[in-house]
């Protein structure tokens, strides 16, 4: 109990330091460097062996929660942002079966024109240290704000699905925040407090900001849907949106989910196929879009989350607020 009351009391000096401190750090705002040239153009490579103050300097991150060597943060510098960058290409691309562009085989990192706005949560583990001495990102999830997207352009995941009807039926001022890229380093998965991390700092963050629904895509590996037809069909026929918030996949890149009649699917095989990442979205009362989408560059099988966060299991809720404080 006296190691819990030093956990509050560090994670409260950090959310002093986050929500409101003299110098208000400036969320989805990056370096012009970070910015590519046009919507086609690829950022260039920072050179990390030479950050700026803040890059050297982890200790001035904004420390949201802290489990043991583990604690979560929000991104800051080029820096930082580029060793989340380098995690994904490790994931994503060295043990998945994404495909990288040259420049992304070259520099190994996995990048977009949306990493330049937006932020970028990390899990930090504080006894690994990178070939510049600091600590690991272990833990990342990219966000995305309503506010955000609507100053450069929209949402990742409107290239796959068709927002519009989500946006439509919304009440003017609705606090959107897209999730996407979330990937945990190999040697953590097994351990539950770096994902726990993960979730308590996508909760702070949307206290933060008043966040209302949330939504991404989610993944299944392959790109054969028969593959996956007892878990999509679950999907589709026990979590599927409501109608006027049924959000469907575009009508080029539509994919049935419902493969399988209802009472074909054994629940708890279901269940068992599920990813992980998933798992937790349909557990804390996420709903599934109609449809899902080969995304051949990363070779997965995507489905589309929504979560309205009023909608968030109050047990999840209490679990979440127990964790790193």
């Amino acid at each position: 109990m006296v190691q819990a009351r030093g956990l509050r009391f560090r994670f409260r000096i950090g959310g002093r330091r986050w929500g409101f401190p003299r110098r208000r750090i400036k969320f989805g705002r990056r370096p012009s460097s970070l910015l590519p040239s046009s919507t086609e153009s690829i950022p260039a490579l920072v050179n990390v062996l030479e950050p700026g103050p803040v890059a050297r300097r982890p200790h001035t991150w904004p420390v949201l929660a802290v489990s043991g060597a583990l604690e979560v943060r929000i991104a800051e510098s080029e820096a930082e942002i580029e060793a989340a960058q380098r995690l994904r290409y490790r994931v994503f691309y060295e043990e998945m079966a994404a495909a990288p562009s040259p420049q992304m085989r070259t520099e190994r990192r996995d990048f977009d024109k949306y990493d330049a706005f937006c932020d970028h949560l990390l899990v930090i583990d504080r006894n690994m240290r990178d070939e510049q001495g600091d600590p690991v990102v272990v833990g990342t999830y990219r966000l995305l704000r309503g506010e955000v997207a609507a100053q450069h352009g929209g949402f990742y995941t409107s290239s796959e699905f068709d927002l519009t009807p989500l946006l439509k039926v919304s009440p003017p001022g609705t606090r959107f925040l897209e999730l996407g890229r979330s990937c945990v380093l190999k040697s953590h998965r097994a351990k539950a407090s770096t994902m726990q991390l993960l979730w308590r700092g996508n909760q702070l963050y949307i206290e933060r900001y008043g966040i209302e629904i949330m939504f991404g895509c989610a993944s299944f590996p392959g790109t054969d849907p028969d593959a996956h037809a007892m878990p999509l069909s679950y999907l589709h026929h026990f979590h599927g949106a409501p109608d006027g918030f049924r959000i469907r996949a575009r009508p080029e890149l539509y994919v049935d989910m419902n493969r399988l009649p209802k009472d074909a699917i054994d629940l708890k095989d279901a269940l068992r196929a599920l990813p992980t990442l998933v798992k937790g979205y349909v557990r804390i009362g996420a709903y599934i879009g109609d449809g899902a989408v080969i995304d051949k560059q990363f070779g997965t099988t995507d489905v589309l989350i929504y979560l309205a966060v009023s909608r968030i299991d109050e047990r999840w809720r209490s679990k979440f607020d127990r964790i790193g404080v």
